[in-house]
């Protein structure tokens, strides 16, 4: 096995060293990609609808796309053209039938969303994860690195069959189709991934944690969180590198590592690389490619086509919801540090796709983006425009100071007198005064946000902070039956959301 670590290790440093012809042009990529998706898409019911073999012969193919094809949110999506693949209708949105459905955090109409996973998306995304691997060879990691197991908390590979097709969490249906070369160094295995129950398939893993050789571990952060806090109490150990001596990098993704970071230091024995991935249900979007970073790579050659919409209130109203037409943009007319809301094509049949993510562009020249929030999951009760991504900030900020791990928090904005509020949950189980974590939230928020501030002293004018046991967040989330690698607990709270989590507070937390 030594010698299998040698042998990738100089090939991943080889690919590395190889000189680069030219510099790729990202808009010349997408132009690519979108020429490819409509070639093969024509002859759908959706291609067919809009015309598809006359849009990708026009000399300015992308001005004609957005010119005659509708912008869809998933009810859009799903209600028009997405529910005939799921009765079983095949080239609907793209060639061939649909043996795969991811289900992802549902809407205030559904339970769940279905998302469509064709053959062509789960290559795509097989494509890039060789990629993240392969840029390993350019970081400091010994040959032993590349022999060592890769343990992935995802979904079930049971995965539920429904006739036509098979439904279950994006993470399980990759590991039902993962490589066979790769299987080898696949965690926790075929068995445990089968496992449908959360709770029983995180108790096989500490199980098996002692014979297992882990150097890279990918999840979701919270998750993974309390993996390890399980691990090190089932094993009496001071830390997770005392079973897991050689565990060296972390591929975390779904929400962002800044609030949990403190609390995974505690964890470990010696400090660990983080890379971030961006990888939904609908599709492989970005990864960490460089160290001295928070951002990610977009990848533009890959099955998928962008379109960015500027997150302002010309494009969506006060609930996040897009309008009928908006301003949208390709990777060749962004800018730097403006939000914008993402519309997808894809290889599995979403077309100019509201996927619900708000990011921003950190460096044009390496194409590398941030994630600052959810189209839905900003406050802007009276113009105080507050991103997720100034949330995670001011927590990471306070945690650090105030030296206590907020594993969780959610936010809601309320009404107050006459006026409006933001109401904090924040969960620790660390001892703090309220009073002084709600003043130090607060104050660095209004640091952050010249917005903020400004309503401070006009229209907002409370900040409430209830302080909670961090376990009543996964109590709920078990309650409402999200619980598992797919789900977050979501960063806003709103109407029904809001009026659910007030009532199980109220019935169950005293």
């Amino acid at each position: 096995m030594a010698i299998l670590g040698s042998i990738l290790k100089r090939t991943f440093e080889l690919h590395e060293r190889m000189p680069k012809i030219r510099k790729v042009n990202g808009y010349n990529q997408q132009v690519k990609v979108l020429k490819k998706l409509l070639n093969k898409a024509q002859f759908t019911a959706f291609g067919e609808h809009y015309n598809f073999s006359k849009i990708v012969n026009d000399k300015n193919v992308i001005d004609a796309f957005q010119r005659n094809v509708h912008t869809h949110d998933y009810n859009a999506m799903f209600k028009k053209w997405w529910y005939r693949a799921v009765n079983g209708e095949a080239y609907v949105c793209w060639p061939g039938r649909i043996k795969y459905f991811a289900l992802s955090s549902g809407t205030s109409e559904a339970s769940s969303k279905y998302i469509p996973i064709t053959s062509d998306m789960l290559r795509a995304i097989k494509k890039t994860n060789i990629r993240q691997m392969v840029k390993q060879g350019s970081f400091d990691f010994p040959k032993e690195h590349f022999q060592r197991g890769v343990l992935m908390l995802g979904g079930s590979t049971h995965l539920n069959y429904n006739g036509t097709y098979f439904e279950g969490d994006l993470s399980g249906i990759q590991a039902k189709n993962i490589p066979f070369y790769f299987q080898h160094f696949y965690k926790p295995g075929k068995r445990i991934s089968k496992e449908r129950d959360w709770d029983t398939k995180l108790q096989e893993i500490v199980k098996n944690a002692k014979s297992w050789d882990i150097g890279i571990v990918v999840g979701v952060p919270a998750w993974v969180q309390i993996l390890f806090e399980k691990i090190i109490d089932e094993y009496k150990l001071n830390n997770i590198h005392d079973i897991w001596p050689n565990l060296e990098l972390y591929c975390h993704g779904g929400v962002s590592i800044a609030p949990y970071k403190k609390g995974f230091n505690k964890l470990l024995g010696r400090p660990i690389m983080y890379f971030d991935t961006y990888l939904a249900s609908e599709g492989f979007i970005a990864y960490q490619d460089r160290q001295g970073t928070d951002s990610c790579r977009m990848v533009l050659d890959n099955g998928i086509f962008f379109e960015f919409v500027p997150f302002t209130a010309v494009n969506f109203d006060a609930d996040g919801v897009i309008v009928d037409t908006p301003e949208t943009l390709h990777i060749g007319q962004v800018q730097e540090n403006v939000e914008y809301a993402l519309l997808l094509s894809t290889c599995s049949g979403a077309w100019r796709y509201l996927i619900g993510d708000v990011i921003k562009f950190t460096s044009l020249e390496h194409n590398e983006i941030i994630i600052t929030g959810r189209t839905k999951h900003f406050l802007s009760l009276c113009g105080e425009h507050l991103s997720q991504d100034n949330m995670n900030r001011a927590i990471e900020l306070v945690s650090s100071e105030l030296n206590i791990n907020i594993k969780e928090f959610t936010v809601a904005g309320i009404n107050y007198e006459t006026l409006f509020a933001h109401h904090w949950f924040i969960g620790t189980d660390d001892k703090v005064d309220s009073a002084i974590l709600r003043k130090r939230i607060d104050e660095v928020l209004k640091d952050l946000n010249d917005d903020y501030r400004v309503e401070r002293s006009a229209a907002l004018k409370q900040v409430i902070v209830d302080v909670l046991p961090s376990h009543v967040f996964y109590d709920y989330m078990h309650k409402i039956g999200k619980i598992g690698a797919a789900f977050k607990f979501p960063r806003v709270l709103k109407y029904k959301q809001l009026n659910d989590w007030e009532t199980y507070l109220k019935e169950n937390v005293k």
